[in-house]
């Protein structure tokens, strides 16, 4: 499976969010929007990236951007994750992994000597005019919200 190019327009979605409403990429037209895909809510490295966007949300925002995490994670689970963590943005379940597929986020994974198919950490920043500014294949979760934010500043400001 490939990634969105550079340069082409974001795969459409709607996606219920942690509070069970329909949430689409068209909604966000005219803003720049991190889509971020994460393999499954409330463990470590899921915790730590949603930790550095919640407490990075005046620095999105004065970029004209929003940020929306997509997992297969049922929205109930996803509703838990907030109210654990305090989270301040839309966090999208797919559970039928149909978007992830279509942004090439959905494949062959290794752990512990096991293979498995499941979500590839990928984030794609959409700017505002819908279409594929950056693909972010290799994403560091403690800076995720820093790498993110200086590219935005350096690329689309």
């Amino acid at each position: 499976m490939a990634f969105p190019e550079v340069g082409k327009a974001a795969p459409k979605f709607s996606l219920q969010n942690q509070r069970g409403e329909t949430i689409k990429l068209s909604d966000f037209k005219g803003k720049n929007v991190v889509l971020y895909f994460y393999p499954k809510a409330m463990t470590p490295g899921c915790t730590v990236q949603a930790c550095g966007i919640r407490d990075s949300k005046k620095a999105f925002a004065d970029l004209d951007t929003v940020v929306l995490g997509v997992s297969p994670d049922p929205f109930p689970r996803l509703a838990r994750f907030e109210d654990k963590q305090d989270l301040n943005f839309d966090l999208l379940s797919d559970e039928d992994h149909a978007i992830t597929e279509a942004y090439g986020c959905w494949g062959l994974k290794k752990f512990m000597g096991r293979e498995f198919m499941g979500v590839l950490r990928t984030t794609f920043v959409i700017d505002k005019k819908g279409k594929i500014a950056l693909v972010m294949d290799k994403v560091k979760t403690k800076t995720h919200h820093d790498d993110v934010i200086g590219w935005i500043k350096e690329n689309l400001v």
